[in-house]
């Protein structure tokens, strides 16, 4: 039967670098930039091709992301079990997150083939993929730390490298150094001096073998999770963890750690620079996704929700998610960092949520606001319900517009169908739900002297949020 193959799925960072598309509470790996199925579904598949099974993939995410993992999952024709979605009461970086995943994965005296996907990268051929990770594992049964280094296509400073040293066997070198982000100058050194790699992100090894690294390099870590009962006090266990990245903690001091080399195409959207080099270009090297009017303008990244249109413009990037605007110069992008932690401490909401919100019955999208009032879209999705509630100050006037609704007002209980409305004042409990095969559409217009979305309280909930 052979060793039981399990996939960890790291999906928990904020992707702070791509403001505006990438929220705190919707972050990139969730986004579906270039087409219908965001890099965490992609994961998803990766990690199945590798397993075999949808049961041996674990997602490690944070508390705010649960129910976009088990959506996502779900729009590609995965159930993932709850059991399988480990959520984090704190972020720590990756040294422990990967440690917790295995801890809740792979039972007391078992040893198991562990994977690790990163959900942000972008890796197009699958069977290239499946080549190589079939390689890894192989040096990783043999008692190994496995990283895959990409091979370089490009000087490039916004990745780390790895440098391989003497060859283990034809399909890996022992890890010589990890090199943090070159200059220039030496990025170009490494391209023509040749055995450097791009530090991908993805590991390979038996979970036993992590294990002992972790004992030897991460004490703090290995003894936090040591506990018989370390589940049942998780907050506490994570007050204590340092916080530290896999590469720092472990694989730049291990002894253990081969390179399986790869030339698949990898990229892992850390900026909008490294998202300008992944899109097609037009003549005059303009990548654009959207509707966008180009005059005497080259080099530019163009992402827009509305029409864009540049005169004279060259080398600059425009991203426009309709509720925030950020204009800057190609090759700052891993400036928008400094400029996301600014809007946070400001405590600007369009850090943290996009002007679409979604939630584990659906979403909903703001269209207009104002002083006392309020216009969203609410799409209920097949077979979900919102949750029993009401609000002190608000009321709510409902529109059907696509879909079968069905309402709970007060001591009834009735259907709505397109063009139909009904309105629920303030103080009334109430709760909308779709019993039908296709999305529900609604138009909600909220008025009242305080309409944010703090004012509700929860009496009945399918999600946990009571």
């Amino acid at each position: 039967m052979g060793t039981r193959k399990i996939s960890l799925i790291l999906a928990g960072g904020c992707g702070t670098r791509l403001w505006p598309i990438s929220r705190e509470l919707y972050p990139k790996q969730f986004v579906r930039i270039f087409n219908d199925t965001s890099t965490f579904q992609n994961a998803l598949l990766r990690a199945v091709a590798t397993t075999g099974d949808i049961s041996s993939v674990y997602v490690v995410t944070n508390k705010e992301y649960r129910f976009h993992v088990l959506g996502q999952a779900e729009e590609i024709g995965f159930k993932l079990r709850e059991e399988n979605v480990l959520a984090e009461p704190l972020k720590k970086n990756t040294a422990p997150a990967i440690y917790f995943g295995i801890k809740c994965a792979v039972p007391e005296g078992e040893d198991a083939l562990i994977s690790v996907l990163p959900a942000d990268h972008i890796i197009p051929n699958l069977p290239k993929y499946e080549e190589a990770m079939g390689r890894g594992l192989k040096v990783a049964e043999m008692g190994y730390l496995v990283t895959f280094g990409i091979k370089p296509k490009r000087p490039e400073t916004g990745y780390g490298y790895i440098k391989a040293g003497e060859k283990i066997c034809e399909d890996a070198h022992k890890a010589e150094k990890f090199i943090e982000k070159p200059n220039l100058e030496r990025a170009k050194l490494f391209l023509r001096e040749g055995g450097y790699y791009w530090n991908s992100g993805m590991f390979a090894f038996r979970a036993s073998v992590f294990e002992e690294e972790v004992r030897k390099y991460l004490p703090e870590v290995y003894e936090a999770f040591s506990s018989r009962d370390w589940m049942s006090h998780l907050d506490e266990v994570y007050r204590k963890l340092p916080n530290i990245s896999v590469d720092y903690g472990i694989m730049e001091r291990s002894d253990k750690v081969a390179v399986v080399p790869t030339d698949m195409e990898w990229n892992d959207v850390g900026s909008f620079d490294s998202l300008y080099e992944l899109l097609k270009k037009d003549g005059e090297g303009n990548a654009v996704i959207g509707k966008c009017y180009l005059i005497g303008s080259r080099g530019n990244l163009v992402l827009g929700e509305r029409l864009v249109a540049l005169i004279g413009v060259e080398n600059m990037m425009v991203l426009d998610s309709g509720d925030a605007l950020l204009i800057c110069p190609r090759g700052r992008g891993q400036d928008v960092r400094t400029l996301f932690k600014k809007l946070k401490e400001n405590g600007e909401s369009e850090a943290m949520v996009h002007k679409t919100v979604y939630r584990p019955w659906g979403s909903y999208t703001v269209l207009e606001e104002g002083p006392g009032y309020k216009v969203k879209r609410v799409t209920v999705l097949p077979g979900r319900k919102l949750s029993l509630q009401m609000h002190y100050h608000r009321s709510e006037h409902w529109v059907v517009i696509r879909g079968m609704a069905k309402v709970t007002k007060g001591e009834e209980q009735f259907f709505l169908r397109p063009q139909e409305s009904t309105f629920v004042p303030p103080g009334v409990v109430h709760r909308l739900e779709n019993p039908g095969k296709i999305p529900l559409e609604v138009i909600e217009v909220q008025n009242g002297e305080y309409i944010s979305e703090d004012d509700i309280i929860r009496l009945e909930d399918e999600y946990g949020r009571c």
